[in-house]
């Protein structure tokens, strides 16, 4: 949930998380096909809560969660519900931004959504107190990390990898990303993409949603077991990717 880049390209849109997580925490279960409140949805489902932190509508609409929103703040169990759900719930309806702005975040712990609907780009951030709504350039590459677990150095540092590699990957393929989620860093494990910290938090998987006119896919990198699974989608009604 701590890691996200948005990639546009010639017809098609890449959204791709590195999931870093507490080690001591049940396993994902892999990507599947779920009927969620009326719609027809692909993602990882967590083992705990019966949330998410990334899924693909089948209109189209894709979300990546974030833990925390500005700043790194302190957990005060317990909540209402667990934000993977109300993840889920935001994506599942009719127009997911007019959702967000609308819905009682009282006594859920602070996140960050990314959130993909009919070719627009929004950030969402719930502070535990407030909510913000940002619209982001759609045509232009971005990169988020956890404000829980990465401070302002590091995601600027993150965001220098990120230019560097776009320079070097001016048309990237959906390996291309994946690699890049995998394998960038300088060497501290600490805070490169691919992070591992006291044998406490680690990242656990990697998953990469490539949106193209009518169809969806979804491919998912479980680092933990060491395997790998993909799920399709076709896109209903949908006016466009960009």
């Amino acid at each position: 949930m701590c890691t996200v880049t948005f990639i546009p390209g010639k017809d098609k849109v890449f959204i791709t998380s590195n999931r870093d997580e507490k080690l001591s925490r049940k396993q994902a279960l892999v990507p599947a096909l779920y009927m969620y409140k009326g719609w027809k949805m692909i993602f990882p489902k967590d083992a705990e809560a019966n949330g998410t932190w990334i899924a693909l509508k089948e209109n189209g609409d894709a979300a990546v969660l974030l833990n925390g929103a500005f700043i790194k703040h302190h957990s005060l169990p317990p909540y209402r519900e667990s934000r993977g759900v109300i993840f889920l719930d935001i994506l599942a309806s009719k127009y997911p931004s007019y959702s967000f702005s609308k819905m009682d975040l009282s006594g859920i712990e602070p996140f960050t959504v990314i959130l993909y609907e009919r070719g627009s780009l929004y950030q969402f951030r719930w502070d535990g107190t407030e909510k913000f709504c940002k619209q982001m350039p759609a045509g232009r590459p971005h990169i988020w990390s956890s404000a829980t677990l990465y401070d302002g150095l590091v995601i600027k540092k993150r965001e220098q990898w990120f230019a560097a590699f776009l320079n070097r990957n001016s048309f990237p393929t959906q390996q291309d990303i994946l690699n890049f989620h995998r394998f960038t860093g300088d060497g501290d494990s600490n805070n490169d993409l691919l992070m591992s910290r006291e044998g406490v938090y680690s990242t656990v998987s990697i998953t990469s949603i490539l949106l193209t006119d009518g169809r969806g896919n979804m491919k998912y990198m479980d680092l933990k077991n060491s395997r790998q699974a993909e799920r399709n989608i076709e896109l209903t009604g949908v006016t466009r990717v960009l």
